[in-house]
């Protein structure tokens, strides 16, 4: 079970996401229980892959999603702390996925809030290869968050907003992606725990790609219920932050072994 530690950028800083809710994103001023440069990326990545032992990291640029100045200067370096880095900077095209990976990208991340169609996210695994894109499928309480159109109820690629999740997690892997993110961001930074039936939903619908989680980890037990709902990895930043995962805890969820029931 790999844990990835999450970096959620805003205004220069790495900030401290709750619920979803980004104008009221704080400076991160703890990792691992103890006190850091307030909002310092790179003080925080380097904590997670020093102090922590991660071996990747994920990188959401919050001003990039919401269409303004992208943080390419932070992206670039943390890409040359040198492990592999998941970046989410609200990329729909092939032209903007290319420009990710020239940041030091390794996975590319599409997410659902800010996709325009299917055909938009086929054309970028064209592009790039499957095995370096993959599909965040964004929720809000569980229902997908879709960029609606022209406010006539339809959603991506005219794509009806009530869809539920696990046949947009299908349509995403036949588009080509080689990896899924669930992602609830009502949970996320609440330590809420995660939706594993939603999980196991998804993994049932794709079954032959990566699955990564994330929003609501809490500790060890949420890791190994990931892992025995089909999860690969989950997608960590509050736990890690405030100590509630240690060194110890993220070696133990690399060897834990999923139960044989799934």
């Amino acid at each position: 079970m790999r844990v990835i530690g999450v970096v959620d950028l805003l205004a220069g800083c790495a900030v401290h996401a709750r619920a979803g809710r980004r104008g009221s994103y704080g400076p991160v001023r703890t990792v691992a229980g103890s006190i850091v440069e307030a909002g310092d990326a790179l003080a925080l990545a380097g904590a997670y892959l020093g102090r922590l032992g991660l071996a990747e990291l994920y990188a959401a640029d919050l001003d990039a999603i919401m269409a303004r100045a992208p943080q390419d200067t932070i992206v670039k370096s943390l890409a040359q702390l040198g492990a592999p880095l998941w970046l989410d900077a609200g990329v729909s095209s092939a032209d903007r996925a290319r420009h990710a990976l020239g940041l030091g990208a390794s996975v590319v991340v599409i997410g659902l809030e800010t996709l325009s169609s299917y055909e938009a996210l086929g054309e970028i695994c064209a592009a790039l290869g499957g095995e370096r894109v993959a599909f965040s499928l964004d929720l809000r309480d569980g229902e997908p968050i879709v960029a609606s159109s022209a406010g006539n109820g339809r959603g991506m690629g005219g794509t009806t907003l009530g869809e539920p999740a696990h046949t947009i997690a299908a349509h995403a892997a036949a588009a080509g992606v080689g990896a899924l993110i669930v992602i609830d961001l009502a949970r996320v930074g609440t330590g809420a725990g995660l939706d594993l039936p939603m999980v196991a939903r998804v993994r049932d619908a794709a079954p032959g790609l990566t699955l990564l989680a994330g929003g609501g980890v809490r500790g060890l037990e949420d890791l190994a219920g990931l892992a025995d709902a089909g999860c690969d990895g989950a997608l960590v930043a509050t736990a890690l932050q405030d100590g509630r995962l240690s060194a110890s805890d993220v070696a133990a969820a690399a060897r834990y072994q999923r139960s044989a029931t799934r």
